[in-house]
């Protein structure tokens, strides 16, 4: 007997595309990359310790002045540093770690050092003044890295720069300024030039209302990460994210550790 159903067409058969492999890690979950990275950093660290003695050589061999005189080459060699670390944050808005993780170790291999008695150039803080002035570095950007108003990269170069600072200026008791207090001093001539930079960016903008009110949200922020922590003054300050004007703070924190050098260490002598 004839029958009205009819066999239904074939669906046509759907291509299983392969399943994207996942990322290499090891067994405890880093990421490979990171790991060899990581793996780098020490002997980097090394590359620009050599270079800290290197540039003592040059200076020691270069300067003509009377006995007494301070060899500065390895400061040098930290401007250099921080110079590299600028320029590639004014290109990318973003500093490397192989670059300022290298800076901050090749700071403590100076100071372990000079603690051994191992005088590879002119400084005079150990390892636990190294340390310090990498805390320190940390410790002055951390309310604006807590917000997102800084980005990590350029809270590591000022714990680069700290780290050397201390392993070479220590207690100040041989150059009349100790680590800390060039660490402090630099750092607030880098936030008054970061300051400048934004005025201008703000007068060529000419949004003044959006800019008055942005700095009134950011006074509050700081105010949220004191009463209720980190935490939550990242939540505040994210949600504005989208408004915010890039800035690589990295240049201006850069000009005010050279500025700041240059004035201590040249025209303050």
């Amino acid at each position: 007997m004839a029958t009205d159903l009819q066999t239904a067409p074939a669906l046509p058969a759907v291509s299983t595309l392969p399943t994207p492999a996942a990322p290499a890690t090891d067994d405890i979950g880093f990421d490979r990359e990171l790991l060899m990275m990581l793996a780098k950093v020490p002997l980097t660290a090394i590359l620009w310790t050599v270079a800290a003695y290197i540039g003592h050589l040059i200076w020691g061999a270069l300067d003509t002045s009377t006995e007494g005189s301070v060899n500065y080459g390895s400061i040098v060699v930290i401007c250099i540093g921080m110079v590299l670390a600028a320029v590639i944050d004014g290109y990318a808005f973003k500093v490397p770690n192989w670059l300022t993780l290298s800076l901050v170790v090749a700071g403590w291999y100076l100071g372990l050092l000079h603690t051994c008695g191992v005088m590879v150039d002119a400084g005079q803080g150990g390892i636990g003044q190294a340390l310090l002035g990498t805390l320190i570095g940390f410790a002055v950007l951390f309310p604006a890295l807590a917000i997102g108003g800084m980005g990590e990269g350029d809270v590591k170069m000022t714990m680069g720069f700290g780290a050397w600072m201390g392993a070479f200026f220590g207690d100040g008791s041989a150059f009349g300024m100790s680590g800390a207090a060039m660490i402090w001093w630099s750092f607030a001539l880098g936030v008054m030039i970061g300051g400048v930079f934004g005025l201008v960016i703000m007068v060529c903008r000419r949004q003044f209302e959006n800019n008055g009110r942005n700095f009134r949200e950011i006074l509050t922020d700081l105010q949220t990460l004191v009463t209720h922590g980190p935490e939550k003054a990242a939540a505040r300050a994210n949600s504005r994210r989208k408004e915010w004007v890039r800035l690589p703070y990295g240049v201006p924190l850069c000009v005010g550790f050279l500025a700041y050098l240059w004035f201590r260490l040249i025209y303050a002598v």
